[in-house]
């Protein structure tokens, strides 16, 4: 191999040799994240920021977060701009470098869940209440699978449910007998 002299430093250069300073820079830069990475870092930090602003005001309060970054994202909240939020969600992804992303994911993650379970629940008790007017079988399935149910009690209300639907027209309907069957179902699932 031919020697050439750099033109700084004077450091000689061996071409087709990797130098021991170069391949220490090579390995130091695959060790660390590339510029795209970072970027999208970034940006999943910024989407938990935003995931943070929906979260209800109750559910915020009770978050594990640091001062400045519960005031960045209450902030965040009253700004309405596009640009004004843009910049503002920037901030609270920066901030959120600070923070432990794990438990804020966490924290974020159950309380979305809670708001999807209490619907669910709540679904599942507007088809109970149905399938428990619609048919006496619904209620046979419902004792079967709920033995702790006051009984006599849950025939007065599906009753008065089934005689409220029977007869009126939806207008002239008082909806109190449907109302007191659901909050009876509700707390049992």
């Amino acid at each position: 191999m031919a020697r050439r002299a750099a033109p700084h430093r004077g450091i000689d250069v061996h071409y087709g040799e990797p130098a021991a300073d170069d391949a220490a820079a090579t390995e130091a830069a695959a060790m660390r994240p590339s510029k795209t990475q970072l970027k999208n870092r970034s940006h999943e930090l910024q989407a938990l920021g935003v995931a943070l602003a929906a979260l209800s005001d109750n559910a915020l309060a009770a978050m594990p977060l640091p001062e400045r970054l519960r005031d960045a994202v209450e902030l965040y909240r009253r700004t309405k701009t596009h640009e004004g939020r843009r910049r503002q969600m920037q901030y609270v992804g920066k901030l959120m470098h600070n923070a432990d992303e794990a438990v804020l994911r966490e924290a974020v993650a159950a309380a979305t869940l809670g708001t999807a379970q209490s619907a669910l629940a709540l679904h599942e008790a507007e088809r109970w209440r149905a399938e428990l007017i619609a048919g006496d079988d619904a209620m046979t399935r419902w004792m079967a699978e709920h033995p702790e149910t006051d009984t006599q009690q849950m025939r007065s209300l599906v009753r008065a449910a089934r005689r409220d639907a029977a007869g009126l027209v939806p207008e002239d309907r008082q909806p109190k007998s449907f109302r007191e069957l659901f909050q009876f179902i509700k707390p049992m699932l």
